[in-house]
């Protein structure tokens, strides 16, 4: 079966297999659905996906689990606008449709959570009220009425939400629903009720699928395969369409997780739920690339590629045509949104994800090209390349080591994060393919830069970082290593002791350290948070990070400062109480920023990256495509076209 093959749901064509699920965009203005959500779905289906579900919409009003969480009673002009913007491409629309209960949040509602029983979520910590029946028949009606605003707004139909963060697998799973009434004795009554209610509201020519979570991996209690399979047998005559999905109360990171859990963990998963039923099932879980995607499809009629989506939206019709999508790097990094701050889905690879409406459109020609030249082959450097080339530019590509990829290439060598090598590559490529001419060894200067701008050449500097020397005394008792170099010579950093400083609390510490207690150095993290890797509970890696280096038997010492390095040893301050201790060691490794490299400033006619200050990959890629979008408008006087 093909990506691209076309089947039917509820009497409706869908125009090929893949689906892009529901996530959190923080798209929305208020609690409607945005034209940015318009744009969004829209070129997603332009790219060919089959089935488009929208931002899952909270049933009723007492449920705002985020700033930005849309609402329902208020989703019906988006809707519609979604709807009809899809329609063109034969892009069947449906309707996300839950409500959080116990795992939402009370800050912005200002009223008491629901949920099924008087049980806290461990992640809040907040108790919510166990409902009555009065709350349950309201629950239905909003099932019921939002149903109804979906199919008379031009949705094509609707999908519930008992996934890992809803009310109805509160209800579905021992870990939660605790009641001695008919809604604990029978755990799958509220579900069916809501199905029910559904189904009557949109009738048998609309869709009606359900995301159900089939194992919260909390086998005391929690949902596993096998009450799962029962309940999708039951429910099952009266839905069209099934998701299998994976994560619960304790395992919510088990639903989109990033690269250190392999892609299409859920297959074995999805064929033991698929086996019991008649129904079509949506294979999900990190399915990102075609291959794995073809693999899906072998078990299930349809599959789930969200991420991958978001990180090249043409990835339905590239496949169709052989061309390889942008690769979807499993970072998590910014396609998980749950963030105070309320940043929008984007991807690091393609920052214009989430921004339709705002970037110009990366596959426009202009009609007046000229040169450019493009120095440093970083990310940056690479996407300033690739876009002013697929512009119509002649553009010259120069890097001064042996390869292209920057620091992409030298931190995709930490443990599991091979994949950020996929999207180096994958730009250098698309860079040969737009026809940039590319060298490597070639160190350019001042002069350089400046004859070349007097043949009316536009300059992009993109010639990132170097190491920032230390900010503490360090004598010569120990070996002292910046992060990028640790990786690069990653064989030879042993034996160790090694002392690892990071003030930052972000992924590289962590992969570096997991990656020499591989080699099998003993290691120790130096950090002044109270827990390793501070800043990876946007991307769900923290739990897992703090596990995995436990397990390594990685040292962490932690709301601890570095004062000096001296006679072998690392001298660390208690950043509370001022304790001071020695850590013995024969390496250190500082994962401090880096600081620009600024020697070609005075000479571009922009600069990006890293060059302007080392920041993630997004900043580099993104601040590599607006030089390239800078330079569409760039060339309109004479001096600077090409005749």
């Amino acid at each position: 079966m093909t990506l691209d093959e076309h089947t039917t749901l509820a009497g409706r064509l869908v125009r090929s297999r893949v689906v892009f699920g529901p996530h959190e965009t923080n798209l929305a203005v208020g609690r409607s659905l945005s034209d940015r959500h318009r744009a969004y779905y829209q070129r997603r289906a332009e790219g060919g996906t089959g089935i488009v579900v929208t931002e899952v919409a909270s049933v009723s009003e007492n449920d705002w689990p985020y700033e930005r969480a849309p609402l329902a009673s208020q989703c019906g002009p988006g809707w519609q606008s979604i709807a009809a913007a899809c329609a063109p491409y034969g892009t069947l629309v449906l309707a996300g449709l839950g409500h959080t209960g116990m795992q939402g949040s009370s800050a912005y509602s200002q009223s008491v959570l629901w949920g099924p029983s008087r049980v806290a979520d461990p992640a809040t910590r907040e108790l919510p009220m166990a409902m009555g029946q009065p709350e349950i028949d309201q629950l239905i009606v909003g099932f019921r009425e939002a149903s109804a605003l979906a199919v008379a707004s031009g949705m094509d139909g609707v999908e519930l939400d008992a996934g890992p963060r809803s009310i109805l697998r509160q209800f579905l799973s021992g870990l939660t629903n605790t009641r001695q009434d008919r809604y604990g004795s029978d755990r799958v009554a509220l579900v069916r009720e809501v199905i029910s209610a559904v189904r009557e509201e949109v009738g048998s020519d609309h869709v009606v699928s359900l995301r159900l979570s089939c194992d919260e991996e909390a086998p005391w209690a929690g949902l596993t395969p096998d009450l799962a399979i029962g309940i999708a047998r039951e429910v099952s005559p009266f839905l069209d369409l099934l998701v299998v999905v994976r994560g619960g109360l304790y395992s919510s990171d088990r639903y989109r997780p990033d690269f250190h859990c392999p892609p299409n963990f859920n297959l074995d998963l999805c064929r033991e739920v698929k086996a019991a039923l008649s129904i079509p099932v949506v294979v999900q879980g990190s399915v990102v690339d075609i291959a794995d995607a073809h693999a899906a499809l072998e078990v299930g009629e349809f599959v789930e590629m969200t991420r991958a989506q978001i990180a090249d939206p043409d990835l339905v019709v590239k496949a169709a045509r052989g061309d390889r999508p942008r690769p979807c790097v499993l970072c998590n990094q910014t396609c998980l949104v749950p963030d105070p701050r309320n940043p929008v889905v984007t991807c690091v690879g393609n920052p214009s994800a989430g921004f339709e409406t705002v970037d110009p459109d990366e596959r426009e020609q202009i009609s007046t090209p000229g040169a450019v030249l493009v120095v440093g082959g970083g990310p940056a450097g690479m996407e300033a390349a690739r876009i002013s080339a697929v512009a119509g530019h002649s553009v010259t590509l120069v890097e001064s080591s042996s390869q292209f990829g920057g620091m992409i290439r030298t931190f995709a060598r930490g443990d599991g994060r091979s994949r950020f090598a996929l999207l180096a590559q994958w730009l250098e490529d698309e860079c040969r393919r737009s026809g940039v001419t590319m060298r490597t060894g070639a160190a350019l200067d001042a002069q350089d830069l400046g004859d070349a701008r007097s043949r009316g050449e536009f300059v992009v500097v993109a010639t990132g970082s170097a190491a920032r020397p230390p900010t503490y005394p360090v004598d010569d008792s120990v070996r002292w290593l910046d992060a990028s170099e640790a990786f690069e010579k990653l064989s030879t950093v042993g034996p160790g002791p090694v002392a690892l400083i990071d003030p930052l609390g972000g992924p590289i510490a962590v992969a570096l350290a997991e990656a020499l207690a591989a080699h099998g150095i003993s290691v120790s993290i130096v950090t002044p948070d109270s827990i390793v890797g501070s800043r990876l509970g946007a991307s769900g890696d923290l739990v897992g990070a703090n596990t995995r280096i436990q397990q390594a038997g990685i040292t962490r010492v932690l709301a601890s400062r570095v004062t000096e390095i001296a006679r072998g040893a690392v001298c660390v301050e208690h950043v509370h109480t001022g304790e001071r201790s020695q850590l013995e060691c024969e390496v250190v490794i500082d994962c401090s920023p880096r600081l620009p490299n600024e020697t070609l400033k005075e000479e571009a006619d922009i600069q990006v990256g890293d060059s302007v200050a080392p920041r993630t990959v997004l900043e580099s890629i993104r601040e590599g495509r607006f030089a390239g979008f800078t330079t569409r408008t760039s060339f309109n006087s004479a001096e600077r076209a090409i005749s």
